[in-house]
């Protein structure tokens, strides 16, 4: 299983939200950079990047930051985040980004999604975020009618080969991933699934182990509450 410490970014800094609202926002670094190398120094091979202003704004307000955390740290960089256009996907992969996740779009626009499976591959991903089982979209601001595990079923249908699948009402809180969702996810033949929301402690990890293809640590790593070595072992990765 890959682990993928969590950077979200918000003007430049390295910040955690809770359950999705901007205004329960902690910042952790004036950094970025500094705190991805702090992740490869401990060993992590890849990284999970989310440009908040970009989620809420449809910009690539962070790009800045996230080229330097492409460039300068050499890891395997998945980056979501306010991406609805087939300019600000290639604007990424150019950057050397190995994976571009849609979020918003893949539910507003679903043949742009299809149309950027087609032509980029396994280097799309798409970032599935639920509240109550449905799929939220603008930054977690509006939820739509759609249930997540189908809509993964659907994405599966069409290509898509990685989904980072978040349920709201864990993430940022602490309290623990949802595992039996994971379980029912873990279901989807042909399709690699990386847990992302409330992970937060060793043993969820290897309960995840074996069911999904990644888990993303955030709030965990920054209050400690995680080793992110003894994660990686853990992990097997």
């Amino acid at each position: 299983m890959e682990i993928y410490p969590a950077i979200d970014l918000r003007d430049g800094k390295a910040v955690r939200l809770i359950q999705g609202d901007y205004d329960q926002m902690t910042v952790f670094s004036q950094n970025p950079v500094e705190v991805a190398l702090g992740f490869r120094e401990q060993g992590a091979s890849n990284l999970h990047v989310v440009d908040l202003d970009g989620a809420k704004d449809a910009k690539l307000a962070n790009f800045p930051t996230i080229q330097r955390l492409i460039e300068e740290t050499g890891l395997f960089v998945e980056v979501g985040g306010g991406i609805r256009t087939e300019e600000s996907v290639e604007k990424y992969l150019s950057l050397g980004a190995g994976r571009v996740i849609l979020g918003t779009v893949a539910v507003t626009n679903y043949s742009f999604l299809e149309d950027m499976v087609r032509k980029y591959g396994a280097k799309i991903a798409v970032g599935v975020d639920t509240k109550d089982g449905f799929v939220a979209t603008d930054g977690w601001l509006n939820t739509s009618a759609i249930d997540g595990i189908e809509f993964c079923r659907r994405l599966r249908d069409s290509g898509v080969k990685t989904v980072i699948y978040t349920d709201i009402s864990r993430d940022g809180k602490m309290q623990g991933t949802n595992m039996e969702l994971y379980e029912k996810l873990s279901g989807i033949e042909g399709l690699d699934i990386i847990a992302s929301g409330g992970i937060s402690t060793l043993g969820e990890l290897e309960r995840l182990k074996g069911k999904v293809h990644g888990a993303i640590l955030g709030k965990a790593l920054y209050l400690g509450a995680i080793d992110l070595k003894q994660a990686l072992q853990a992990a097997g990765d």
